[in-house]
């Protein structure tokens, strides 16, 4: 374990273009406009019910086992949900400042520990934590260095954490609100990065010496493979386009040289993209065939077909506010995190919750 060095990071121009080219070429071809599915969908929307209310801020879910985490941004805290509907604290992950977007962000579960991404005075950073004790009475052993010198800001912080099919850690990371570093190999900010648990270069990344897996990104905020490894990345646009991209290793794709579906050579183009107003997407998860991602702006639950990657269909609409995440759970069943009391929603009185679907 140990602090991100610039060390290896700046891949020579000509490389950055061909892998970016190579990319391009090699993603799917994008749609347009968004269609209607007509294939049955995986969910049963008009079965839901709630698993927890009343969480501040939350962001994240992570199961531990059968066990599910949740992060909440300004109190930093970890909350455990028990087998009986309560919700009990876990632990408090200290040096968290919380600012406008920033605060505890994701979090993942490999093995026994839970890794988490937040945002401190200066940086964003990934620590991980020892899971202790039993379900019902979990803790939090000392916090381990992963990865930091993560820039930070109020606003684009990304904050998505993974492990990937192949064991490795993903993390997206958004642009703390200076465009430019999205497109330069020597900052960690405006890409997806792939990382050891450890916070090590895998050997195999696609530049030499780096952790970028991917860059030209804005500020994503969803991870999700499908069962054959592709990887699927959300992400918040500025004015015009959100998107939903089909990641490549090396690829380019596009902030802040372009926005949305742009056919520019050199930059990877969204398979499907929405105005903000109708998305603002965060969380993804994959179910039932179908990427189901978590709008926030939008208020609604999007699923989008594997096999018709420019269809979709809308769930829960204006029904819970602001979703910022969606899990598959271990019974099976879709798991739906609302985000309204985040400052920016208008929550109720339960709020924020844990709202449960099942698949059929």
């Amino acid at each position: 374990m140990r602090a991100w060095t610039r060390r290896g990071v700046v891949a020579a121009a000509t490389a950055s273009a061909l892998i970016a080219l190579v990319a391009c070429a090699a993603s799917p071809a994008p749609s347009r406009s968004p269609s209607a599915t007509s294939s049955a969908s995986p969910l049963a929307p008009d079965e839901t019910s709630v698993v927890a209310s009343d969480l501040d801020a939350p962001w994240s879910i992570a199961f531990y086992d059968d066990v599910a985490l949740i992060s909440e941004r300004d109190s930093a805290r970890i909350l455990e949900l028990t087998d009986g509907g309560e919700v009990r604290e876990v632990g408090v992950v200290d040096g968290v400042a919380p600012r406008g977007e920033g605060g505890l962000l994701g979090i993942s579960v490999q093995d026994d520990y839970l890794y988490a991404y937040s945002t401190g005075a200066d940086e964003n950073r990934i620590e991980r934590f020892e899971l202790t004790g039993a379900p019902g009475s979990l803790g939090l052993g000392e916090a381990e260095h992963v990865l930091s010198g993560i820039e930070a800001a109020g606003n684009h912080n990304g904050g998505r954490i993974a492990f990937g099919p192949d064991g490795m850690l993903y993390a997206t990371v958004g642009d703390a609100g200076e465009p430019s570093r999205a497109q330069d190999l020597d900052s960690l900010s405006g890409k997806i990065l792939r990382l050891t648990p450890e916070g090590d270069v895998p050997a195999d990344n696609p530049i030499g010496g780096s952790l970028v897996y991917s860059y030209g990104h804005r500020n994503p905020q969803g991870l999700a493979w499908d069962d054959e490894g592709t990887l699927y990345a959300s992400e918040f646009g500025q004015d015009t386009w959100d998107e939903l991209n089909v990641i490549e290793p090396g690829g380019n794709y596009g902030w802040p040289e372009v926005e949305g579906q742009a056919d520019r050579d050199g930059f990877i183009d969204p398979v499907q993209q929405w105005s903000p107003d109708d998305a603002s997407p965060s969380g993804i998860a994959i179910v039932g065939g179908a990427v189901l991602i978590a709008n926030l702006r939008g208020e609604r639950l999007r699923e989008v077909p594997l096999d018709d990657l420019g269809a979709s269909r809308e769930h829960l609409v204006d029904e819970h506010g602001r979703l910022r995440d969606v899990v598959r759970a271990p019974d099976g069943a879709v798991w739906v995190l609302t985000n309204n009391t985040d400052g920016r929603g208008d929550p109720g009185e339960d709020d924020d919750q844990v709202i449960r679907i099942p698949v059929d």
